[in-house]
């Protein structure tokens, strides 16, 4: 789900009946926030490559003016996709914008995202993620083609009772368990507190259930709460197909950074939150068979003082002719987009057909199995938008998002033709019409050499460097793809035991 409606006037501070909260905007507004708010601990966040959030804390007497301008040293060779241990020295520089009181943590806390710096070049680091999100930005700007780009993206995510894994010379295990899951209807379920009290979500049978078949409204409405009071503007949240505590949380649409610092506090507290009510919440895209994935649906426009450009009153589906080529720009470029989009062999799990999965490159206007589609919920010139719906959840927000703009903008450069419109069940089109019909990569290392044949478009105005798009390509390739290459898989044993 998303907002049917678009944005009207800058961002303004959130007012949420008994939550108000305005975001500092300079260094000195922040220490005044630690007053206001008697805050005890301050913590510094960032964002390492694969995309999660990295911290440590610092005391009040630390806050000062020159934490801001010079920044605080710390190790960046133990930061996975940083440096090497002999340029391991970086410098962490707070973004006073980003400031908010920590919604989970016991001790008064305000947490900062920060900045990476090079303290030898006196640079922004370009691997860090959130410089390259704001290099997109820029880089917008400097096309002339539009000011702002709005993202809006769609986290699915599990909350389960309890999970175990592990894997060794001799043995391979996960067990996922859930009170929601379908396969508990004949368990006593001694291990939930009580009885069998039934109303379990059917396969794929979970979408918008009221309680007692939904048991996360509660914990999601806590998060909700919690993600207005870190700033975090929300519109809805509902339970999601699957079995087992699939859920859906929409934060309101933002600029491109801005979404993507959202999407780390949105993780953040989702995590904690299920924590605390002794349960645990994950991002993985596909950690059940037989059931539907978790996706990361994203929303995306470009605007011009108020004014979307996405729109035209007489084009297909209200779309303007540069909305289109930005579709064709995502289409076309969507093979190498997955590799940060769709960034672990996981996600490969998920894009296969018969799980409303988008695994056909083409675009639509209300079709689901398209990669490409229009939301028809209204015809409002601000709610013209294209959402593309290969990403997951998994993503590093700052890449996935940075690089989709670059596709975009290259098919709006190059006036990238999307192809006609398929309004039909790509699923259920005959063979001979089907086969005309791109796909996804079919998985993580498909994906990774077509970002390797095609990132000249990422590269433009220095947005992704060589660098960052050689050091992603090696990491994926000898942490992820060959770790799970060299290991037997347990399925294996059931097809090839008794060869």
């Amino acid at each position: 789900m998303s907002s049917p409606t678009g944005p009207s006037a800058p961002e303004v501070a959130i007012d949420a009946g008994s939550y108000r909260v305005t975001r500092p905007e300079n260094p000195q507004q922040v220490i005044d926030l630690l007053r206001k708010h008697k805050i005890e601990i301050v913590d510094l966040k960032f964002t390492d490559l694969p995309g999660l959030w990295q911290h440590f804390s610092i005391t009040l007497p630390e806050v000062h003016e020159g934490l801001f301008a010079d920044g605080i040293g710390f190790d960046g060779s133990s930061i996975r996709g940083f440096q090497e241990i002999q340029e391991s020295d970086m410098l962490l520089k707070p973004d006073p914008t980003t400031a908010f009181v920590d919604p989970v943590s016991d001790t008064p806390t305000l947490s900062l995202i920060c900045d990476v710096v090079d303290p030898v070049l006196h640079q922004p680091y370009s691997r860090d993620p959130r410089y390259i999100a704001k290099k997109a930005e820029a880089y917008l700007r400097q096309t002339g083609i539009a000011k702002t780009c709005y993202f809006g993206p769609e986290l699915e995510f599990f909350i389960f009772d309890s999970i175990r894994f592990g894997q060794d010379a001799h043995s391979g295990y996960y067990y996922v368990d859930s009170a929601e899951g379908d396969w508990n209807t004949g368990s006593d379920e001694g291990a939930f507190g009580g009885g069998n009290l039934g109303y379990k979500s059917r396969y794929k049978e979970g979408y918008f259930p009221v309680p007692p078949h939904d048991t996360l409204q509660d914990i999601r409405s806590e998060i909700v709460l919690l993600l207005l009071q870190a700033g975090v503007q929300v519109e809805v949240h509902h339970h999601e197909v699957a079995t087992a505590g699939q859920n859906e949380i929409d934060m309101r649409f933002s600029t491109l950074t801005r979404m993507a610092d959202n999407v780390m506090i949105y993780k953040y507290i989702c995590k904690n939150v299920a924590r605390q009510h002794g349960k645990v919440a994950t991002f993985m895209p596909k950690p059940l068979f037989a059931d539907n994935a978790s996706g990361m649906h994203c929303h995306q426009s470009l605007w011009n003082d108020g004014e979307n450009l996405f729109y035209d009153a007489h084009g297909w589906a209200l779309t303007s002719a540069l909305c289109r080529w930005y579709i064709g720009g995502l289409l076309k470029h969507a093979p190498a987009l997955m590799a940060l989009c769709a960034p672990t062999t996981n996600s490969y799990k998920r894009l296969v057909p018969g799980y409303e999965a988008p695994v056909n490159l083409a675009m639509s206007q209300r079709n689901r199995s398209a990669a490409a589609r229009i939301p028809a919920y209204s015809d409002s010139p601000n709610a013209r938008r294209v959402e593309f719906r290969c990403p997951d959840p998994s993503a590093n927000a700052y890449l996935a998002f940075a690089a989709m703009l670059m596709a975009g903008l290259d098919g709006i450069e190059n006036k990238t033709d999307p192809g006609d419109p398929l309004d039909v069940n790509i699923y259920d089109l005959p063979p001979e019409k089907a086969k005309n019909v791109r796909q996804v990569p079919g998985s993580l290392d498909e994906a990774l050499k077509a970002l390797e044949a095609d990132n000249e478009f990422l590269r433009r105005g220095d947005v992704f460097t060589e660098d960052v798009i050689d050091t992603w390509l090696e990491y994926k390739r000898k942490r992820e793809i060959d770790a799970v290459r060299i290991r037997p898989h347990p399925w294996e044993f059931y097809l090839y035991f008794d060869v």
